[in-house]
């Protein structure tokens, strides 16, 4: 679980039961030295003392940490953290503790500049965090999901991911892809929450020269596109009912019939599917055929949010200001700030606000990106408002829409998201998909959805 006040993490534990049965409590430096760390501590029959005297090394060159500065107890359930009259303090969640503070959830602690992260499992996180060319972090928790869908891969040809917006969705559906395919093989990314109204059979299935208005040739379908390889349809539920049947068909009968031929085509492809909340939820509610679930909704893996994967945060964070400017550096109490948040759209929007942040940095002329630097309302969860219908009927018209750059930057920003582009331009999301409804080709010059 990670560290963040109650009302942000009612519904997630790091408490499942593949980790509590033969558990090995104790903490995870995430931050020392200016840098991320790679170093688990675990607890000694339920306790763990820090500072220079018991972990010198850990400690080397710190000024603010004092010899005894504070100690860690686990008794059951419970997270005791006590200072012992430490010099500059203890910090648990960015707050000073005063004589001891307790916990039901393992906390953030901040002893000097070092930063770790309490874990009721340390094991997923002696291998620490491993970061690859293309800058894919992948830490403790993740390494495990990662593993569960290459096992999954090796058998099935379907699979479900459901995750949060951001979480490595799409990073799970090409492990997916990679166990069983090979180097030539395609691997086709739909986000299908971006894909306007009316053309989401022409897209996915293709469709015959003369089969609509305006068809002067053949198209081939996404289906197609991923024939002999992996079809990736993020955000599945987002599917109309009608399209959900003729997609089931597919799967089926491993035939395609784009619109206005006669003759259906042969396909053999893999299936990954992505869902932001639980598809068997959208079935009762209507929303998802209970044909189609079973048929693309098990096997399910559920990846973490960025906020129970702190480990990776703050290699996400330093490599994000490292990108920014040479000899540019993240302060702790930023990398503290960060890991207090909930970052509802994890590592895309992460991202995004470290190198606002760093480019704040960089035009006052500091070297180090402080908390200050942070915007406020970055990381936080978005408070709903519900707009009066005389300001929705007030919405700008399809004439009055912006430039089709500007539609093309924002749906590109936010991973195809029709919503949240929505949101930056200004535009109501039924508005948004009409206008693209008459721009297709704007859609198809977007990038697949980040995961």
């Amino acid at each position: 679980m990670a560290p963040m006040p109650v009302d942000e993490t009612s519904d997630e534990s790091q408490r499942s039961p593949e980790l509590t049965v033969g558990a090995i409590p104790g903490v995870v430096v995430i931050w020392t030295h200016d840098r991320p760390a790679q170093l688990v501590l675990p607890l000694a029959g339920g306790r763990l003392e820090l500072g220079r005297a018991a972990q010198e090394e850990l400690f080397e060159n710190d000024d603010r940490v004092s010899r005894e500065h504070c100690r860690l107890e686990l008794d059951g359930p419970g997270w005791t953290v006590t200072d012992l009259d430490s010099k500059n303090g203890t910090f648990v969640q960015a707050v000073r503790v005063e004589g001891k503070k307790s916990s039901l959830e393992p906390p953030l602690l901040r002893v000097g500049r070092c930063l770790l992260w309490c874990a009721d499992d340390i094991r997923p996180f002696r291998a620490g965090v491993n970061v690859d060319q293309d800058g894919v972090v992948l830490g403790g928790l993740l390494r495990r999901a990662w593993a569960e869908i290459d096992l999954l891969g090796r058998s099935g040809s379907t699979l479900c991911l459901q995750g949060e917006s951001g979480a490595g969705k799409e990073l799970g559906a090409r492990v997916f892809h990679d166990q069983r395919s090979t180097a030539s093989a395609p691997f086709i990314g739909v986000n299908c929450a971006a894909i306007p109204e009316g053309l989401a059979e022409r897209l996915l299935f293709g469709a015959r020269k003369g089969a609509f208005s305006g068809a002067s040739g053949d198209v081939q379908g996404y289906i197609q596109a991923a024939d002999g390889g992996t079809l990736f349809l993020d955000e599945v539920a987002e599917l109309d009912l009608r399209v959900q049947a003729k997609l089931l068909r597919v799967l089926e009968t491993r035939e395609v019939l784009p619109l206005g031929a006669t003759r259906a085509e042969r396909v053999e492809l893999r299936v990954c599917v992505a869902a932001h909340s639980d598809l068997a939820e959208q079935v009762a509610a209507g929303k998802f055929r209970e044909d189609l679930y079973y048929r693309v909704g098990r096997p399910v893996v559920r990846l973490p949010p960025l906020r129970a994967r702190l480990d990776e945060l703050s290699w996400l964070i330093h490599g994000e200001i490292c990108a920014a400017a040479q000899g540019l550096s993240a302060s702790v109490r930023l990398v503290e700030a960060c890991a207090t948040r909930a970052w509802p759209g994890n590592v895309r929007e992460l991202k995004g606000e470290i190198r606002r942040a760093a480019q704040r940095a960089l035009q006052a002329e500091r070297q180090i990106v402080d908390v200050d630097d942070l915007a406020q309302e970055a990381g936080q969860r978005l408070q709903p408002s519900v707009a009066p219908a005389a300001s929705i009927e007030k919405m700008p018209t399809a004439s009055a829409a912006p430039s089709d750059e500007a539609i093309e930057h924002a749906l590109a920003e936010h991973g195809g998201n029709v919503t949240q582009a929505a949101r930056e331009l200004g535009m109501h999301r039924n508005q948004l998909r009409r206008w693209l409804s008459k721009h297709p080709l704007t859609l198809r010059r977007l990038p697949p959805d980040e995961a």
